[in-house]
């Protein structure tokens, strides 16, 4: 299955590192004036999606969908929909954080809405990847368990953080990181698992055993 890549209206500095993150066949929706970074990224839309408040609607051969100003989602977010709607389970979503902070929190939330939905989500800024790591339920013979959510983090990144945007996390264990836990929780109030680091050498393990986190990982120290 294809990925779904949204590209936003944030601020793009670096287009060459986003290109790194671009697949030939990825399906490439542009969100109003996420049109601006058409040319950086050098790929072609597969579909429009605005209500064309902050850019101009584009006068291309490629299917658009026109949205009311007034409504309840974002742009981006009724991009998500749509995407999940089209059979994606991957996502890639560029440009949408930076500038106002109203829609960086928003399109952040966005990946926990796609984890909620089964799907896989990443947000890719100039200066991070956003993913969200959570315990879901699978079904095992005939029964339905609580199976751990995992990440790992390589070397290559200076930093990351663990951030619970909601309610509480519990079981967390964090190994091969310069300050690890074991079993531990986290709850939406008080963060304390930021700016942690990979052992040289080593890849982080993350283990949730109950809720859902937001896995930062920096790119600069």
């Amino acid at each position: 299955m294809k990925r779904c890549v949204i590209a936003g209206g944030a601020e793009i500095r670096d287009y060459e590192r986003m290109k790194e993150y671009l697949r030939a066949d990825d399906f490439i929706i542009y969100c109003d004036s996420g049109l601006r970074h058409m040319e950086g990224l050098g790929r072609q839309p597969s579909l429009i999606i605005g209500d064309f408040d902050s850019a101009e609607r584009p006068d291309i051969d490629v299917e658009t969908i026109v949205l009311p100003v007034a409504k309840d989602d974002t742009d981006t977010m009724h991009a998500v929909k749509v995407g999940i709607d089209r059979g994606f389970t991957d996502f890639l979503l560029l440009g949408v954080i930076g500038g106002r902070a109203d829609h960086s929190l928003v399109n952040l939330y966005a990946l926990f809405y796609l984890d909620s939905h089964g799907c896989r989500g990443m947000i890719a800024d100039d200066y991070s990847e956003m993913e969200v790591v959570s315990a879901h339920p699978e079904m095992i013979n005939g029964r339905t368990v609580t199976v751990r959510g995992r990440a790992y983090v390589e070397d290559r990144y200076p930093f990351f953080s663990l951030i619970n945007m909601t309610g509480t996390a519990r079981g967390i264990t964090i190994r091969n990181a310069k300050f690890p836990l074991e079993n531990a929780e986290i709850t939406s109030d008080y963060q304390y698992a930021t700016s942690n680091e990979v052992l040289a050498g080593k890849t982080a393990e993350i283990i949730v055993g109950e809720g859902r986190l937001l896995l930062i990982k920096d790119l600069y120290r």
